[in-house]
C-alpha cells in the first residue's frame, strides 16, 4: 500500500509529513521505555524482517496481490512505540533506495502504514489479551485478529486522507468500498503471516515477545466460594538472562533467504492500492511525477547492470535487508544508550 507521489496534493502531503514527524518524535521518547537489553538487539531485526516480507506479494484476487504491512507484527514483538519506528525505518529505506513509495508521500505512508496499523493493532491486541486466556494460544489468537483488522483500518485511513487531499475527483464512497474490499482479503494474509511469526518466537523464546509479557495466569484457589489468587511460591534464584543471539541469527538468515531467494516467486500482480487506483482513476495524475530516486541503482528492487532478473532482484533484496538492519540497529541502540544515560543520571 505504498502511496506514490501524485495521489495526494502538496498541502495535505505536507500536513501528513508534519503529523508523521510528530509521531516519530513521540515514539522516540516512548521507545526508551521499551528498548531494554532484550528488545534493543531485536528491534533492528524486526525492521529488516518486515522489509524482507514486504517483498513477498501474495495473490488475493484475480489480478490483485497484497503484502505484509507489518505494523501489528512490530507492535506485538517489540512494543508500539518501537513498532512505529521500525515501520518508519522500512519506509524510509524503501523510498530512498528502491523508489518504492513517493518521497513527498513519505509522511502519508508513515501515517497510514505505520502509525495507524500499530495503534489499531496494539489497542485491539491489548483488549483481546484481557478477554482471552493468558496462554500462548490466547496471544496467537489476539495477534491474528489484531493484524487482520489493522489492514482495512489502514485502507480506511488512506481513503480519509484522499477525501481531504486527493488530486483526482473520484467518488469517495467508491474508493472506500474498493479499498476495504480488497484490503480485508489482504488482512487475512497479514494475519496468517503475523500469527505464524509471533507463534514461532513464542515457541522458542516467549520472553522476547513484548505482547506476551505476563503470559501465564496466576493460580486461582476457591476460598469460601470465591476465586482468589494463590500466594506465589518462593521463587528460586533467577537464572542468568539468556542471550537473544540465536534468535537474532535465525531471524537475519530467514530475512536474507526471503528477500534474496523467495522474493523471486512473489506475485507480479499490482497490490491492492495500485489496483484500486487504476480501476477508480486515482492515479490519473501520478504520471506527472517522477520519483526523486528513480535513478537509484536499486530502483524497483533490482541492481542496475545485472542482467539476470533473478540475481538482480535477489541482490537488491539482500542489500535492502542489510541496510535496513544496519540503520535500524544503529538507531535503536542510540535510543537505548540515551535511556541508559538517563537512568545513570537519575541514580546519581
Amino acid at each position: 500500500m505504498h502511496v506514490p507521489d501524485g495521489f495526494i496534493n502538496a498541502p495535505v502531503s505536507a500536513a501528513a509529513g508534519v503529523a508523521a514527524a510528530a509521531a516519530v518524535a513521540v515514539s522516540l521518547r516512548g521507545a526508551r521505555k521499551e528498548l531494554d537489553e532484550k528488545v534493543a538487539p531485536l528491534a533492528g531485526l524486526v525492521a529488516a524482517f518486515v522489509f524482507a516480507v514486504q517483498m513477498l506479494n501474495f495473490p488475493v484476487a484475480a489480478g490483485t496481490s497484497g503484502h505484509l504491512l507489518g505494523g501489528a507484527l512490530a507492535a506485538i514483538l517489540v512494543g508500539p512505540w518501537t513498532g512505529v519506528l521500525c515501520i518508519a525505518v522500512v519506509l524510509l529505506m524503501q523510498g530512498v533506495l528502491f523508489a518504492d513509495g513517493g518521497l513527498t508521500a513519505l509522511g502519508v505512508n508513515i501515517t497510514v502504514m505505520g502509525v495507524v496499523t500499530v495503534v489499531v493493532a496494539h489497542l485491539l491486541f491489548r483488549g483481546l489479551r484481557l478477554a482471552l486466556p493468558r496462554t500462548r494460544g490466547g496471544v496467537t489468537a489476539a495477534t491474528f485478529v489484531a493484524a487482520l483488522v489493522s489492514v482495512p483500518a489502514s485502507a480506511a485511513a488512506f481513503t480519509l486522507i484522499y477525501a481531504i487531499g486527493g488530486t483526482t475527483d473520484v467518488p469517495i464512497g467508491k474508493v472506500l468500498t474498493a479499498m476495504l474490499g480488497v484490503h480485508v482479503l489482504i488482512g487475512v494474509g497479514e494475519a496468517v503471516i503475523t500469527a505464524l511469526t509471533v507463534g514461532a518466537v513464542l515457541a522458542v523464546r516467549p520472553d522476547l515477545v513484548h505482547g506476551a509479557r505476563g503470559l501465564t495466569a496466576p493460580l486461582k484457589l476457591r476460598v469460601d466460594g470465591e476465586l482468589v489468587d494463590a500466594a506465589p511460591a518462593e521463587a528460586p534464584a533467577a537464572p542468568a538472562p539468556k542471550s537473544p543471539k540465536k534468535v537474532w541469527i535465525g531471524g537475519v538468515v530467514t530475512a536474507l533467504v526471503l528477500a534474496g531467494v523467495v522474493s523471486f516467486y512473489a506475485s507480479a500482480s499490482p497490490d491492492g492500492l495500485e489496483k484500486v487506483a487504476a480501476d477508480q482513476g486515482i492515479d490519473a495524475k501520478a504520471d506527472e511525477y517522477e520519483h526523486a530516486t528513480a535513478d537509484s541503482p536499486l530502483a524497483d528492487y533490482g541492481v542496475k547492470g545485472v542482467d539476470s532478473a533473478r540475481l538482480s532482484g535477489g541482490l537488491a533484496g539482500v542489500i535492502g535487508v542489510g541496510v535496513t538492519l544496519a540503520v535500524g540497529t544503529g538507531a535503536f541502540w542510540a535510543v537505548r544508550r540515551r535511556r541508559a544515560a538517563a537512568e545513570t543520571g537519575a541514580r546519581v
